[in-house]
């Protein structure tokens, strides 16, 4: 088989998956349809239709692109065989029935921001970060019946510095997401459509960590855990959709407080939600020693950092969080 002989489908949504059908346009492979989520509605009003980034990408390319509400709608499917696909390449979208990902001749695979079987699920770079690893990576994998399980066909690793958030480890597995999935796509022309792949498999007592999809609730800090955990919990869903508590003032009052870089301290704690300012900085009690906050936002405020906000607030020292 030759590059010439594919007949490439991409699915893929968010500015995460645009480098990687980039990479397939630029280097000559032949994307005969692009597959993205509808439309949706953004602005104050929802007046106006915003398309997706991968739309984006695709129309600029002339690339036919289709939206479909449903995987299974007929009409949709019926579109999507006329497009003559052997290969399916999905990256950031959603869960594919069995009668798309089986539809292609070589079959449909995923390229997955995680080294599975690790961190299956919606939002592995978070839930990685949250979880404290060092090193996390991109797998690229055949889609079978359940999420994320299929058979690997190559993975590569990514090493997480400490002070790493999610942007920054966003930014670098999207670039190398686009490496693997061409070493994917070269490996089954070279393999012509059967490249080699291994199962999944698990060591006897290991833990599987999964990740989730990430609601505001999970977003909520709780500070009976220790600094650490929530030095990591702030970085793993920095700078969107950002770790949040609830700061009460003196008089009772309630305002939603966004965390987006903090750091550990060596100043043991006193009341857990407590707060007190260590060199005009925002210091909160945890459950072993002080979080000092670099970077916040109130609710209706602009984004500052921890000595802009400590010397605009007063009484601050007698609020707490919760």
């Amino acid at each position: 088989m030759t590059k010439d002989d594919l007949r490439i489908v991409f699915m893929g949504t968010p500015e995460f998956a645009v480098p990687t059908l980039r990479r397939l346009v630029e280097e000559g492979y032949n994307v005969v349809g692009v597959v993205t989520q509808p439309d949706r509605p953004v602005g104050r009003h929802g007046s106006v239709m915003q398309p997706s980034a991968v739309k984006q990408y695709a129309l600029s390319c002339g690339l036919p692109v289709l939206q479909p509400e449903k995987m299974k709608d007929e009409t949709f499917l019926a579109q999507l065989r006329s497009l003559q696909a052997n290969l399916q390449v999905v990256v950031a979208f959603r869960m594919l029935p069995e009668v798309v990902w089986d539809m292609p001749r070589y079959g449909t695979f995923n390229v997955h921001a995680a080294l599975l079987p690790q961190y299956r699920g919606a939002a592995p770079i978070n839930w990685a970060i949250i979880n404290g690893e060092t090193v996390t990576g991109v797998t690229t994998f055949f889609l079978d019946h359940d999420i994320d399980t299929g058979r690997i066909i190559a993975q590569r690793t990514f090493p997480i510095p400490d002070d790493a958030d999610a942007e920054y480890v966003y930014n670098g597995l999207m670039m190398l997401g686009s490496d693997l999935c061409m070493e994917t796509v070269e490996a089954i022309v070279s393999a012509d459509g059967h490249p080699a792949t291994m199962a999944q498999e698990t060591a006897e007592g290991q833990l599987l960590k999964p990740a989730p999809k990430i609601f505001k609730e999970t977003c909520q800090i709780d500070w009976n855990k220790k600094a650490r955990q929530i030095y990591n919990f702030v970085r793993g869903l920095s700078p969107a959709p950002g770790a949040w508590t609830v700061l009460v003032t003196p008089d009772g009052r309630e305002t939603v407080l966004k965390i987006y870089r903090s750091h550990v301290t060596s100043h043991k704690s006193s009341d857990v939600g407590s707060i007190s300012v260590v060199d005009r900085q925002l210091c909160i009690s945890t459950a072993d020693c002080l979080l000092a906050v670099d970077e916040l936002q109130l609710a209706g405020k602009r984004r500052m950092s921890s000595r802009d906000f400590v010397n605009g607030m007063k009484d601050i020292e007698i609020s707490r969080v919760k």
